[in-house]
């Protein structure tokens, strides 16, 4: 059975807050995790820089033969993900 880290995202996924994740994240692969989802049940806004992070975080889970799905977005969220086609990259969880 995988085992998921549940990762909580921030009220403003922004450029403030990425760097702060990806140290979180990359320690945490480095620790052997690879499958991961991300709660966005407290998340209002991400910018261009958040969904950057979550990319290229995917591209490394995925080398590493892992997953991440996303969880709890909200409409707002939702449809940037959609405009975007991200939906069509990551597997969204209600």
């Amino acid at each position: 059975m995988e085992n998921n880290v549940m990762i909580n995202i921030p009220k403003d996924f922004v450029v403030e807050e990425v760097a702060t994740f990806r140290i979180e994240i990359n320690k945490l692969m480095e620790d052997r995790n690879k499958n991961f989802i991300f709660n966005f049940s407290e998340c209002n806004f991400i910018d261009s820089t958040g969904l950057g992070a979550l990319v290229s975080i995917y591209k490394k889970c995925v080398e590493k033969g892992g997953s991440i799905k996303l969880k709890a977005l909200n409409p707002e969220v939702e449809k940037l993900f959609k405009l975007t086609r991200l939906d069509k990259v990551f597997e969204i969880c209600p």
